[in-house]
């Protein structure tokens, strides 16, 4: 599929009427998971359908389950992906992951997650966005998320999850308490040197070396992408 499908499915889902758009969050977690032996994979808070239609683009053997709390986003994700050409592949359900966990789904290869992290923030007086960015008891925890990895993953699956440093940390003990341990690391900053804005962490569940790499989304100087965030995205966006 020509990569300007990607640029125009983005325009669509930003423009959507619901609570969240298209992030650089999103983009780099759809674009920087290993895909490597997917054959079900499952995107917990889909939100309006990116991830789970970046992982459809980029391997086409993959059979994907797509969840998401909100009714509003869940039902724009489900126009997104009939609107693409990976209709056939890509499920979507408007179901909490307790509930979801309740259908008792077969197991997955893979599981993709850009959680909720802002946990010691103020709420936002949206609804919608604050479910979508905030823990608290009536959405999506590091333990639940934890937990239900460590049922539904497959025995050599992988779970990739984005959160910003602090919030990983408090992850990865969660992980850690069911026997899931990070195997690798991406660490994102806006520039290369300056503070660090987000982990991308796959976890399996044997233990072993972390291996970690960096990636800055602008160059040095100006306000020009890096070159490595460039290669990185060029597939989905024809500005790259």
């Amino acid at each position: 599929m020509p990569n300007d499908y990607f640029e125009f499915q983005q325009f669509r889902i930003a423009q959507a009427a619901c609570a969240m758009k298209v992030s650089t969050d999103a983009c780099l977690l759809g674009a920087v998971a290993d895909l490597h032996g997917a054959t079900r994979l499952l995107d917990i808070g889909t939100g309006t359908g990116l991830l789970a239609l970046m992982a459809a683009q980029r391997h086409p053997g993959v059979d994907i389950e797509a969840i998401e709390i909100d009714e509003a986003a869940a039902a724009q994700a489900a126009e997104n992906v009939a609107a693409s050409p990976w209709a056939s592949r890509i499920r979507v359900q408007p179901l909490s992951l307790a509930a979801y966990a309740g259908t008792q789904p077969a197991s997955f290869s893979h599981i993709i997650c850009n959680p909720p992290f802002f946990q010691q923030s103020l709420r936002s007086p949206d609804a919608a966005r604050s479910t979508a960015r905030h823990t608290a008891p009536d959405t999506l925890s590091f333990a639940e998320l934890a937990g239900f990895a460590a049922e539904f993953l497959a025995s050599n699956g992988l779970l990739t999850v984005l959160l910003p440093p602090l919030e990983m940390a408090a992850f990865e003990r969660e992980a850690g308490q069911v026997q899931l341990h990070p195997a690798t690391r991406l660490v994102v900053r806006h520039r290369a040197g300056s503070r660090v804005l987000r982990h991308i962490v796959g976890f399996r569940r044997v233990a072993g070396p972390v291996v970690e790499t960096e990636l800055a989304i602008r160059a040095t100087a100006g306000e020009d992408y890096s070159p490595a965030f460039r290669a990185l995205l060029a597939g989905f966006y024809l500005a790259l």
